[in-house]
């Protein structure tokens, strides 16, 4: 496991996204890594230190005067300890300080005194996050080579407020950790490869649509992975529930229409990876209010039109990538219709897999489960890959990826 054996330093910012680093400190422990924490005095108006510590199993430091501590000039000592420190929730007055080259306190004079990869978490109020001053430290930051994890969007504490500045979830702050400590080969440095995922919305009315049981997880979980063997990944996602993954480029879309113009814009790439569950119709014409039940009459008719097939534009475009990968969900004639697909979409690969109820592969079928069995299908022939989770599928994919694109 990456993090095994590795220390991290977590200092914990005065907002209320606090409470998330009780969690953080947990998925941490449970990989193995060991956390120690400094305290903001903000901090501690949201989370204990007596929580903090419990969690930790070590002590919790916050004073920057502390006689036991600093006999021994303790903020050097924790900043050179630590593999990574991290900063969750970083505040706006955090990255203030730390952009500016301010150290009146224990969390940002460690932060001024160590040696070693910084990673922060912003967290604040869309306003904050926006303002102008923000926008200078977070540009001076990154240009001193400060690691960001988010923010993402959504609902803030403050009631009425929505938009960016929610700290990233500590799965995502977990994985970006990861990423600035993996130290294993980068096979795909320099190479550019759009990944989408997800199934596609296709609109009846303003509150009905056409989709299916697609989770994203086998897509997102491919676009984590060859980011982390260096890859600059695009990954265009359709509307799912999970996080994005660490370290790649997200446009979300809803649509069919909306995927196939987010990855011709991705292009030119050395690859594409086509994982999403692209809805093969829509309606002709989404009705502009919502379509109202007639007693005495039945289901009014839909007028079915074809949706753009991505993976056979990408295969046949003027900028194709050299290495076009499709996914294939079949229920029955698996090989069979993953040959076809594969010699009419134009793709060097299929990923095959069965995801009918009897495919042995989850309660339910693979859509929505976390394993995965598949056959990758080429010009060459099948290869079937044992059962495995829907990770382990991506980081195999990721590195049959980086082996034939080794050489091109």
């Amino acid at each position: 496991m990456i993090l095994s054996g590795k220390r991290i330093l977590l200092i914990i910012g005065g907002g209320i996204a606090a409470y998330k680093c009780l969690d953080l400190i947990r998925r941490l422990r449970e990989r193995g890594a060991s956390v120690r924490c400094v305290m903001t005095a903000a901090a501690q108006e949201f989370v204990t230190p007596l929580a903090v510590g419990a969690l930790s199993a070590d002590d919790v430091f916050s004073d920057l005067f502390d006689r036991q501590d600093e006999h021994d000039v303790g903020h050097i000592r924790l900043s050179r300890e630590a593999d990574l420190v991290v900063v969750a929730p970083a505040t706006a007055d955090l990255m203030a300080k730390m952009a500016n080259g301010l150290a009146n306190d224990l969390a940002s004079t460690t932060l001024m005194a160590t040696d070693k990869k910084v990673l922060i978490a912003p967290a604040m109020n869309p306003r904050m996050w926006s303002h102008p001053a923000t926008r200078r430290n977070r540009a001076t930051l990154e240009q001193d080579g400060v690691a960001f994890v988010g923010p993402g969007r959504g609902e803030m504490a403050e009631s009425g407020e929505a938009g960016d500045g929610r700290m990233a979830e500590p799965l995502e702050i977990v994985a970006a950790i990861e990423a600035l400590l993996d130290e294993a080969p980068k096979p795909l440095a320099g190479r550019k490869i759009v990944v989408t995922s997800g199934p596609t919305h296709e609109p009846i009315d303003p509150v009905r649509y056409i989709a299916n049981r697609s989770s994203g997880k086998q897509g997102h979980a491919i676009a984590g992975a060859l980011a982390r063997l260096g890859a600059e990944v695009h990954l265009v996602s359709g509307p799912v529930t999970i996080a994005d993954p660490a370290g790649v480029n997200v446009v979300h879309v809803e649509s069919a229409r909306q995927m196939k113009a987010a990855v011709e814009a991705a292009l030119p790439a050395d690859a594409g990876v086509f994982v999403a569950a692209v809805a093969d119709w829509r309606t002709e014409g989404e009705a502009g209010e919502k379509i109202k039940k007639e007693v005495g009459k039945g289901p009014p008719a839909l007028q079915m039109v074809e949706n753009p097939d991505i993976l056979a534009t990408i295969g046949h475009h003027a900028n194709r990538p050299k290495l076009v990968v499709g996914f294939a969900a079949e229920t029955q004639n698996v090989l069979e219709n993953a040959r076809a697909k594969l010699k009419k979409k134009g793709a060097d690969l299929i990923v095959a897999n069965d995801v009918s109820h009897d495919s042995g592969v989850n309660a339910s079928g693979v859509m929505g489960g976390d394993r995965n069995l598949v056959r990758i299908v080429s010009a060459d022939g099948a290869e079937e890959w044992p059962e495995m989770s829907k990770n382990e599928v991506a980081t195999r994919l990721a590195a049959l990826i980086a082996e034939k694109l080794g050489g091109q």
